[in-house]
């Protein structure tokens, strides 16, 4: 594989792993309940997964 499709795929991984921890503690208080932060991580998270599928479909 090349470098831009790995990393692509890395950051697509990490930032899946950010949503679903914060949805988790968003739902389950894990963290701490500060909901308006766990939604803005899920956001900024579901942001870099919506451009890292769309870079991904360009590199093919």
């Amino acid at each position: 594989m090349e470098t831009p499709k790995v990393l692509c795929y890395a950051a697509m991984i990490v930032a899946g792993l950010v949503c679903l921890i914060f949805l988790l503690d968003a739902a389950a208080g894990i963290l701490g309940r500060n909901v308006p932060l766990d939604i803005l991580f899920i956001l900024g998270g579901a942001f870099i997964l919506w451009q890292g599928f769309e870079t991904s479909r360009e590199l093919r």
